[in-house]
């Protein structure tokens, strides 16, 4: 039918494996069901025109931070070709952890972080626990939780990530992960959608480079006024006038008593529409009008 958008809803090859998008059949039935000509696809698919759809919408492209150069090269290919959402110039900035010393330095409560790349000497705390991981990373792959007095293997963890070319973080473990959780407050076509809380992903003992659950004991959750407003103060110092067609904000409360930003994901946060079936309609909606 002419005018009806074509829009590509963009993710991963699981290679064989179970899909790990649980909202992906949703949000795709339900952009067809409301007259668009959506198509779940894979970024890395060599046989996608992508000039072919009005709308590359980014959602799960899990597999990114470990390919970076490669998705990197492919996002602005696609940017050519199509409107890339969310885009291209906001994809480059939110790759790299380091955004966070950027939120820091705009007064944003943050995460104290510090970053060592390849050549650089790694310092650790001296006391209290800490966690170790990639600037570049998503699941908490090759992330762990140290205490103080394990500084030999948390080297170890760091001369293997130099090796492999990635930025190391340093961070303090913040004790209130274990009791208040982590919050993801969710915006979609720049209006809050909804929000959710998740339990500690790092245990104690547990290796770096083990498989861990993402999002453990998800729940859906009312964000305070005081973690929107973080959330919103965040949002508004991502540099540059690109608009953001969604975004979310993972929040922990900080030694203060106060939320301060952990990660601000842009390029593919899990949505968790199975938990707030009621945001389809405005999701869909968003993302129409993005395409139109």
């Amino acid at each position: 039918m002419a005018g009806t958008p074509r829009i590509a809803v963009v993710t991963y090859d699981p290679r064989g494996e179970e899909h790990q998008d649980r909202d992906l059949p949703v949000l795709v039935d339900a952009l067809r069901e409301a007259g668009a000509d959506a198509l779940a696809v894979a970024w890395d698919d060599p046989g996608v025109d992508w000039a072919g759809f009005d709308l590359a919408l980014l959602r799960s492209t899990w597999d990114y931070s470990w390919r970076a150069a490669e998705f990197t090269a492919w996002a602005e290919r696609c940017a050519r070709a199509t409107r890339l959402a969310n885009p291209l110039p906001v994809v480059r900035w939110n790759a790299d952890k380091r955004y966070l010393g950027q939120l820091a330095e705009a007064g944003v409560p943050t995460v104290p972080t510090r970053y060592f790349a390849p050549g650089d000497p790694v310092e650790l705390p001296a006391d209290g626990e800490y966690v170790v991981k990639p600037a570049s990373g998503a699941g908490a792959r090759y992330a762990a939780r140290y205490p103080a007095g394990e500084r030999d293997a948390a080297l170890r963890q760091a001369e293997r990530m130099h090796a492999e070319g990635f930025t190391v973080m340093v961070q303090p473990y913040l004790s209130s992960i274990d009791t208040h959780g982590e919050r993801a407050v969710q915006f979609f076509g720049g209006r809050l959608l909804h929000a959710g809380v998740k339990g500690a992903i790092l245990a104690p003992g547990t290796p770096y480079d083990a498989d861990k659950a993402a999002h453990p004991g998800i729940r859906p959750w009312e964000p305070t006024a005081a973690e929107r407003d973080v959330a919103e103060r965040a949002l508004a110092a991502v540099p540059g006038d690109a608009e953001l067609l969604y975004a979310r904000v993972d929040l922990v409360t900080g030694p203060d008593g106060e939320p301060c930003v952990m990660e601000l994901e842009l390029i593919e946060p899990n949505l968790f529409l199975d938990l707030h079936p009621g945001s389809v309609p405005r999701v869909v909606e968003a993302v129409l009008a993005a395409a139109g």
